[in-house]
């Protein structure tokens, strides 16, 4: 029988099945942040458990740490330098790698593992976030636990786990211009629900979906959580290998006949099959509390709850482009990589954020990544057009009672979730992309991307 790339992974790293109907499955990395590091790790050594192998165990100060220069232990959320030092001590009394608040190679766990090869073609990981399945960009099964799973994997090299069904999202065609992975996935979870996945290994699929570079693929594989997936996946191919070769942790030779056979197979089965036409994808715009809730950004705002509509305080009919904002935000797991800054750049050089923006900001989604902007002029691009230039972090884009936007901003960012409070006490978020959030800054209002790509196009 015909084998999905999937099933490939699943069945490589099989290792029983248990009494209840669940399976062992091994697992290769393990990835800690300090919001649940320390806590597994204490865990694992008041009952005398060590991490089996500390060579595959990783952890990094990237969700509760501040992002404004100069940053220290010391932060802005009540109680979080103490999620920051026991982190620091339970990891080398561990022996397991630290990328720690001012490391070079500091930066958000999904930006990172990639940077530095610790996710591989075929690998398992997992880390105590959901959007872990970023990685899975890489033809890797990745998914985000729980602490006390993380403590087992760390443990054991093992996870029980129940198998997922199959999914495949095929996206057929091109992208027409000014439309980007973020549209692809928002696209995806409008027409199909933040339930649609539930239950399923998604893999990405398509014309339109071979023809983005790795960190296009990263985006797409990002949102797989908020379409409820348990995750999701591209197949390898050479854009990966080249992305990997040299990283700090990627072998130096690869397997070229196990990476090359990992995709699925003429003829295999999926539990589920979804086709998208590239082409009649638009940029998307959040309008409400959930991902569902997002439309092309010249659409109108559907009927919805009246919570939801109290909360967004948008009403049924409401165009939503020309909405005015208060904040931009470009930064998170899903898109703060070096192809979202130069893009984002692109259409802000020579600009200037509307007088009516209260904040805008950029955080890089690395060290590595605020390194190579500013080594290219982009964070000259963005301080000229009024934007703030922050450190990695994920504290903007996950409010933890820390660094956050004045009280009941309209905010469009480029994050991943427009859940109530998300950002912060009352923010009401639009989620887009870098290029939509470059433009409405410009603006004042949500406004819609491709009139600034174009002319760029024809420049």
């Amino acid at each position: 029988m015909q084998k999905t790339l999937f099933d490939k992974i699943w069945d490589a790293h099989h290792v029983a099945d248990t009494a209840a109907g669940a399976c062992l499955i091994a697992i290769d990395r393990v990835f800690l942040h300090e919001r649940t590091g320390a806590a597994a790790l204490g865990r694992m050594a008041k009952m005398g458990r060590d991490v089996l192998d500390p060579a595959r165990v990783f952890a990094v100060m990237d969700h509760i740490v501040d992002t404004r220069p100069g940053r220290g232990d010391g932060t802005l959320m009540k109680g979080g330098e103490g999620f920051i030092t026991e982190t620091r001590a339970a990891a080398k009394a561990a022996g397991i790698t630290l990328f720690d608040v001012n490391d070079r190679d500091q930066g958000i766990v999904h930006v990172i593992s990639p940077e530095l090869g610790v996710v591989l073609p075929g690998l398992t990981l997992v880390a105590p976030d959901s959007h872990t399945c970023t990685q899975g960009a890489f033809g890797a099964l990745a998914w985000g636990i729980g602490s006390s799973e993380a403590e087992h994997a760390m443990a054991t090299g093992t996870l029980r786990l129940e198998k997922p069904k199959t999914m495949r999202v095929t996206y057929g065609g091109a992208l027409a211009s000014g439309v980007t992975p973020k549209d692809m996935v928002l696209h995806l979870i409008a027409r199909h629900g933040a339930g649609g996945g539930a239950g399923h290994a998604v893999e990405f699929a398509g014309e339109a979906v071979r023809a983005l570079d790795m960190e296009g693929r990263m985006t797409l594989c990002n949102m797989a959580t908020e379409f409820g997936a348990m995750s999701g996946f591209v197949a390898p191919d050479a854009k990966t290998f080249e992305y990997l070769a040299g990283r700090r942790f990627a072998p130096d030779a690869f397997d070229d006949s196990y990476w090359g056979s990992l995709r699925s197979e003429e003829g295999a089965k999926f539990d589920s099959e979804i086709a998208i036409d590239a082409a009649h994808i638009a940029p998307m715009v959040s309008w409400g509390t959930s991902p569902e809730e997002a439309i092309p950004v010249t659409g109108e705002v559907p009927h919805g709850t009246d919570k939801v509509h109290d909360y967004i305080g948008l009403d049924a009919g409401q165009t939503l482009a020309g909405t005015p904002v208060d904040v931009a935000f470009i930064g998170s797991c899903t898109n703060s990589r070096i192809s979202d800054l130069r893009r984002a750049a692109a259409i802000l050089r020579g600009r200037r954020v509307a007088p009516s923006i209260k904040v805008a900001m950029v955080v890089p989604g690395s060290m590595a990544v605020k390194r190579q902007a500013e080594e290219e002029g982009l964070d000259r691009i963005f301080t000229e057009a009024g934007f703030e230039w922050r450190m990695s972090g994920c504290s903007l884009c996950f409010y933890a009672g820390g660094e956050g936007f004045p009280e009941g901003s309209r905010t469009i960012s480029s994050t991943n979730r427009n859940f109530e409070g998300r950002q912060g006490p009352g923010i009401r978020t639009h989620i887009a992309s870098p290029e939509t959030v470059a433009a409405s800054a410009i603006a004042g209002a949500i406004a819609d991307p491709r009139d600034y790509v174009r002319e760029l196009e024809a420049a």
